[in-house]
């Protein structure tokens, strides 16, 4: 084994990653990718990754209190020296050094997706939002859907953050191995799911402060009912997908609310392409499916770009936000006169899903009113020196959505 001291390069090339404490990654002439004592080299950097953490670890929790919080400090501070986008090519070119220390680069997923991470603090600068801080809110944990080799995934945990990566791994580039190969050589902890996105799933069980759905929504036959069904657990959506402009034969397609349905291998040769939406039918498909859009850009062939040319391929990038539901009571408070008075109340989920109506009369036991996605429905039964409050639950009555308290008045 010779070592070519003059190629030494850090194995923590991420500018905030903990120090190497004079460990450096070289370039090995070897016979068999071993060492003299028969261990890999793929073998001996995980094993290194696995132990230098544990080793710091034990370090900071026999440190005084005061020592530790300095450190924190310390890396936060280093943190915020570089953006997102010198972070994410940094951590892109550490991870193709350990993807290519485990396979070929043919098993790996082709495409950058850390590249990505430039366009998305674009999108939060022009809604006037730090993207780590959107994604560090109250659930506390954020997902990436259609994670191919995980790399965002992993990327965002170096943050702190808890992701799960939900990919389908029957149609996956590599039926979700090199996810898996990549999360053992790191260490980490973020959650594989295989998830088929076009059967009727359900992430009921799960909240997210944000999602990241990239390059992902042209893949699927039924984007409407994913949309909808991430509107129900996520509060923030960051999603990229194909647009078109006009047709092959330049009819123009911009300005209605449509979609390109693709032949089998129409574009790039894969029969996983289906919907391309003109810039107007994604918008459209947002407002129905329960989200508002906070900043939206476009990259790539923004004139003349049609559905399949790889050549006139046009990107939409938005930064979604959960619509929240409304509720209303009308007139409120009720009209004073002679009988008891009425209100009509009106609600909208706004994500699609079944809203139950409670009534409580002067604070006393729930009783059910009303039910449905998007309805009104009148009480006839408003009585002066009583207190009516309406209370939206979702369908399984778990979680209050709103609420809105009715009186009459005296005259």
């Amino acid at each position: 084994m010779v070592l070519q001291k003059d190629s030494a390069t850090p194995i923590y090339p991420c500018p905030f990653a903990t120090p190497d404490y004079g460990v450096t990654q070289k370039q090995l002439r070897i016979d068999q990718n071993s060492n003299a004592s028969g261990t890999t080299l793929t073998e001996t950097f995980r094993q290194f990754c696995g132990w230098l953490p544990r080793v710091l670890s034990n370090h900071l929790e026999g440190a005084p209190a005061a020592f530790r919080e300095l450190e924190s400090e310390r890396k936060t501070r280093e943190r915020t020296k570089y953006s997102l986008r010198q972070l994410a090519r940094t951590t892109e070119r550490n991870f193709w050094e350990i993807k290519l220390a485990e396979r070929p680069k043919s098993f790996w997923y082709p495409y950058s997706t850390l590249r990505n991470v430039a366009v998305l603090e674009e999108l939060c600068s022009k809604a006037g939002l730090n993207l780590l801080e959107l994604c560090r809110g109250t659930h506390g944990k954020v997902a990436d859907v259609g994670a191919a080799d995980g790399d965002l995934a992993f990327f965002l945990e170096r943050f702190g953050l808890s992701v799960e990566a939900i990919e389908n791994e029957f149609t996956n580039f590599n039926r979700l191995e090199g996810a898996r190969t990549l999360k053992k050589a790191l260490n980490s902890s973020v959650a594989l799911l295989s998830i088929d996105l076009d059967s009727q799933f359900t992430l009921a069980a799960r909240k997210y402060d944000a999602i990241f759905l990239l390059g992902t929504l042209y893949h699927l036959k039924n984007p409407f009912f994913l949309l909808e069904s991430l509107a129900r657990v996520a509060k923030y959506c960051f999603l990229s997908t194909r647009i078109a402009r006009q047709t092959a034969d330049g009819s123009p397609l911009a300005s209605h609310p449509v979609a390109y349905l693709l032949e089998p291998r129409e574009c790039n040769n894969d029969d996983t392409n289906f919907w391309i939406f003109s810039e107007q039918g994604l918008k459209r498909l947002f407002d129905r499916t329960g989200w508002n859009l906070l900043s939206y850009l476009t990259i790539g062939d923004v004139t003349r770009s049609t559905p399949a040319d790889p050549e006139r391929d046009e990107r939409a990038f938005c930064l979604l936000e959960k619509c929240p539901p409304s509720f209303t009571a009308n007139p409120n408070p009720v009209p004073a006169g002679e009988g008891p008075g009425t209100t009509t109340v009106s609600w909208d989920t706004a994500d699609g899903s079944i809203g139950r109506i409670y009534v409580s009369v002067n604070r006393g036991e729930e009783l059910l009113f009303a039910n449905g996605r998007r309805s009104s429905a009148s009480a006839y039964w408003i009585e002066t020196g009583s207190e009516y409050e309406f209370r939206l639950y979702n369908s399984d009555h778990t979680e209050l959505l709103a609420k809105v308290t009715v009186t009459r008045k005296t005259k």
